[in-house]
């Protein structure tokens, strides 16, 4: 089962390359963290502030590309947690179908800022975490 989740905090230290995020259920108190580069963390802070770029950044011309060619985003999945490492899969609408995509979850938050997509993290992900 999936968690709606959404982006509670974001932390920029400008003095590393190491920057973090942390994600909160929707309609609950569990929440954690997730380390993620400088160039991710300044998309996601730039969109939630409403600047736009003069021209359009990689989460800008990935959504440009998914749309143009007639797909939508459904939703952004956390949806593993393995050996300190987080995984995520933006799931798209194309045609009536649904196709996953493996991603990054930094780059898959980035993509979710950009377009509003829901967020979701798998059950089990709150269970790793909680261990």
């Amino acid at each position: 089962m999936d968690i709606e989740v959404e982006l509670s905090k974001i932390i920029i230290n400008e003095a590393s390359d190491q920057q973090v995020i942390v994600l909160k259920e929707r309609y609950g108190q569990r929440s954690f963290p997730i380390v993620i580069g400088i160039v991710e963390i300044f998309a996601i802070d730039r969109r939630l502030k409403g600047i736009t770029p003069p021209r359009p950044m990689t989460h800008d011309l990935l959504d440009s590309i998914i749309t143009n060619l007639g797909a939508r985003i459904e939703r952004i999945v956390v949806n593993d947690l393995r050996n300190h490492t987080f995984y995520a899969k933006i799931v798209l609408s194309l045609n009536g179908k649904t196709v996953e995509v493996d991603s990054r979850p930094s780059d898959a938050i980035a993509l979710g800022a950009a377009t509003g997509a829901p967020m979701f993290v798998a059950e089990q992900v709150f269970e790793k975490i909680g261990e």
